[in-house]
């Protein structure tokens, strides 16, 4: 019943929009099923090469650099695609016709931060190493210069107050410091 719900919503969300606007919200809507597919098959191929390919074959060393460096990769392509799925359904939740810049540029961390885990620092030049380095500082330059919008400022007070509300029903005994 939960999805007939759902559906009258956006059944009643959608009829005052313009055209394009519906244009907008169903191509978000379909890039957002797309990339949830794309993430689905990734989780699962990246599951696959880790039970298979690593644990059952006896390969998975602890102490083999390469290995853990290509598996925390696949793991950030997973989360950058996250990101872009949460991106886009802001957008769509949020009724916004534009991206937001600071999902744009948290997506662009992510993608510099997996390149920097998976470059192979041995083979790369020091130069590429330095643009890497230039683009990482200036992008999170730009984030910290971006002022939040609302969603971003009431984010911390929904989890502060969650947490609270999680403090308050422990017992006495184990509450924390």
């Amino acid at each position: 019943m939960r999805i007939f719900g759902e559906l009258a919503k956006l059944t009643t969300e959608f009829r005052p929009l313009s055209i394009y606007q519906r244009f907008e919200r169903v191509i978000v809507y379909l890039l957002t099923a797309l990339i949830a597919v794309v993430v689905v098959e990734a989780v699962w191929s990246l599951f696959l090469k880790i039970l298979f390919g690593l644990v059952l074959s006896g390969n998975l060393d602890p102490t083999n650099y390469n290995t853990f460096q290509a598996i925390f990769g696949m793991i950030f392509t997973v989360i950058i695609a996250l990101e872009f799925k949460k991106s886009l359904l802001v957008i769509a939740e949020r009724h916004d016709t534009i991206l937001q810049m600071r999902s744009v540029i948290v997506i662009a961390l992510l993608a510099i931060c997996r390149k920097i885990i998976i470059v192979d620092i041995a083979d790369t030049e020091a130069l590429h190493l330095l643009a890497l380095a230039a683009v990482l500082m200036a992008l999170g330059l730009i984030y910290w210069l971006i002022p939040p919008t609302d969603l971003d400022a009431r984010r911390p007070a929904k989890i502060e107050a969650s947490a609270s509300a999680a403090e308050s029903e422990r017992p006495a005994a184990i509450k924390l410091a």
